[in-house]
């Protein structure tokens, strides 16, 4: 997008490259089959959407070149064209950086990238795309729908705000489709398709998703003349090169698609440069279609599953609930709609949503309480319609649709807490994070992370609140 958010690869270290398309290293025998490590297989979850922190924004520095692996074996295909620039330098330079990186982070991210895979081709290829623009994701984001850039560019396949409402993806303070796999792939695709109609070309259509239509538009107008680089392939895979070499390019433009071809070579044969890639389920789901305020976690508990699995599966809700007064698709894990579609229908409305009750301090505003709790004020009023804009202190407000509510939680949770060492671990609570799921991951007990943060109930967490982690 405007910013790519870059990512560091790793990939581990092997020889020095020959002319031609060497053999592969004596790991991988050329005689042995290419086993598309990306095939699907029944297997345990997939590592989490969060991206690793570490990575972002690696490439963007620059580190003396090491030696490159063999290019491909000749039974290894893409239908993007790699072939024709793999010795391109800045392709050379991205093969090297990448294999200088440990093979475990390129795991991870095909792991991520393979529990998607058959969904993107899918949609590429409905929209008349090669299905190998799938990897353009993982330089991206590595597969994260929770990818955020410097630029504020969102999801796996890092809209800015604008490009994402113009392609339909709906942004506000209740749900972010950027971040919504399926859908924000279906305007990439359509973007992407946008750009081959304009500019002709694969690559000249990446470089314009990366910096935009009309810097790649102005950068060709410099070339001179643009009609002398027509070549087999119409002209604009050549431009684009051309426009490389002739620095008419940002560095992050000029090295996106180099990033692509290298990123596609060795993703499409990760074992012949040391990668192990486990198998992984594939994103596959059920629905359940819901018009008024639902929370997740109330979905989750119908489903007989964990909350972090219901918001693995709709990273699109910020609020961990579907807003109000709208249909919504609620994703859930395959097998369970019959089920939980019955259940739900025997909710009230109040058992479908957990509300909060704020006691209202002297001098605070309806507009006040409503920017603390972040919900937009007239979901508030609508929620208190009996209460005007200067509600009388010690009045109780229904808070809706918070199932991970304000910062006033913590704070005055805060107030009360002992002081502890700066020593101490911490953690700033991301949105749609659960405490469970928290707890979980840094490996202490549910019980000792409320008390270790005065915590009564396990749902007042706010997004960019910050948790002590005992022990």
């Amino acid at each position: 997008m405007q910013r790519l958010l870059n990512l560091s690869i790793g990939v581990v270290l092997l020889g020095g490259c020959a002319p031609g398309l060497p053999p592969a290293p004596s790991a991988a025998p050329s005689s042995a089959p290419v086993h598309d490590s990306l095939s699907p297989a029944p297997a345990g979850p997939v590592s989490s959407q969060e991206p690793d922190a570490a990575l972002l924004d690696a490439l963007a520095s620059r580190t003396p070149g090491v030696g490159v692996a063999p290019l491909a074996a000749e039974d290894v295909s893409w239908d993007i064209d790699v072939r024709t620039y793999a010795r391109h330098p800045r392709v050379q330079y991205y093969l090297s950086y990448f294999q200088g990186m440990p093979p475990s982070r390129m795991a991870v991210m095909l792991e991520r990238g393979a529990r998607y895979e058959p969904m993107i081709r899918a949609r590429f290829e409905a929209e008349g795309l090669p299905g190998d623009l799938f990897y353009l994701a993982l330089i991206e984001s590595g597969y994260s729908s929770e990818a955020v850039s410097r630029a504020y560019a969102v999801g796996m396949w890092q809209f800015m705000r604008g490009t994402g409402r113009g392609y339909g993806l709906r942004v506000d303070t209740w749900v972010d489709e950027r971040r919504d796999p399926v859908k924000a792939t279906e305007a990439a695709a359509r973007h992407l398709r946008d750009l081959q109609r304009r500019f002709g070309s694969l690559y000249l259509a990446a470089a314009a998703y990366n910096a935009g239509a009309g810097k790649v538009s102005r950068s060709l107008g410099k070339l001179e003349p643009i009609h002398a680089v027509a070549s087999a392939d119409g002209g604009g895979n050549a431009a684009f090169f051309r426009l490389v070499d002739s620095d008419l390019l940002a560095n992050e433009t000029r090295d996106y698609v180099p990033k692509l071809i290298a990123a596609a070579i060795i993703a499409k044969q990760p074992a012949r440069y040391g990668i192990k890639t486990a198998p992984v389920e594939r994103y596959v789901y059920d629905s359940l279609i819901v018009t008024e305020v639902t929370g997740l976690d109330v979905v989750a508990r119908l489903a007989d599953v964990s909350a972090d699995e219901i918001r693995d599966l709709n990273p699109q809700y910020l609020r961990f609930a579907t807003p109000p007064r709208t249909r919504s698709v609620v994703r859930l894990p395959a097998g369970t709609s019959s089920a939980v579609a019955e259940a739900y229908g025997r909710l009230t409305p109040s058992q479908r949503v957990r509300y909060l009750t704020h006691v209202v301090r002297k001098r605070e505003r309806l507009s006040t309480i409503a920017a603390n709790y972040r919900i937009p004020m007239a979901d508030l009023r609508a929620a208190n319609p009996k209460h005007g804009p200067h509600p009388r202190a010690g009045t109780r407000l229904v808070v809706p649709a918070v199932v991970i509510p304000s910062a006033l939680a913590i704070r005055a949770a805060g107030e009360r807490r002992p002081h502890h060492s700066a020593s101490s671990r911490t953690h700033r609570v991301r949105r749609g994070e659960t405490l469970s799921g928290i707890a979980q991951r840094y490996r202490v007990s549910l019980t000792a992370l409320r008390r270790a943060n005065s915590i009564r109930d396990e749902h007042a967490v706010m997004a960019g609140a910050r948790l002590r982690i005992p022990g």
